[in-house]
């Protein structure tokens, strides 16, 4: 993986951001966004799915003991590692992902990167929310949470990318 310092950067910034800033937010009782998923967004296209599972991995562990959740987080964000290279290759194309780079607008296009960030983070958050609630009891009420969270958790996760490949030239 290459750009090691930024992804780094990017890492601390994601799980910060969301374990003082999103974590506190009391917007409503549907509205919990998880941005933390930005990070696994914004991995370039290239990278081995082994690392992305690892990073996955590790991103979901940090939340656990962040949020002192009892592995809900490293649950969800697995499977969304584990699929990021089929979804991209469905959404992309396997050869051009090869020499893609960071995902972003100008690279996919905006509607592919928009299909793409939203299916990666509808999939995290029913897989998190689901676990959370652990009841089809209010399944109702779940899944509102889940389109919620979705909406917000996009919405946040675009400006961060706007901001992470800011300086990027059109391929990298």
């Amino acid at each position: 993986m290459y750009r090691t310092l930024p992804y780094l950067a990017l890492f601390a910034a994601t799980v910060l951001l969301q374990v003082f800033l999103f974590d506190n937010l009391s917007i409503s009782v549907y509205c919990n966004p998880l941005i933390y998923v930005a990070f696994l967004v914004l991995l370039p296209m290239e990278s081995k799915p082994v690392a992305v599972l690892l990073a996955g991995f590790v991103l979901g562990v940090v939340m656990d003991l962040a949020m002192g959740s009892a592995g809900i987080n490293t649950i969800a964000t697995l499977p969304v590692a584990f699929l990021r290279p089929t979804l991209i290759g469905l959404l992309y194309g396997r050869d051009d992902a090869r020499e893609a780079g960071v995902p972003s607008p100008e690279r996919l296009g905006k509607r592919a990167f928009a299909e793409y960030l939203v299916a990666m983070v509808l999939l995290h958050h029913a897989l998190f929310f689901l676990l959370e609630a652990l009841s089809w009891a209010h399944v109702l009420h779940t899944l509102v949470r889940i389109l919620v969270s979705s909406a917000v958790s996009v919405g946040f996760i675009w400006l961060i990318m706007r901001i992470f490949t800011a300086k990027l030239p059109a391929r990298v």
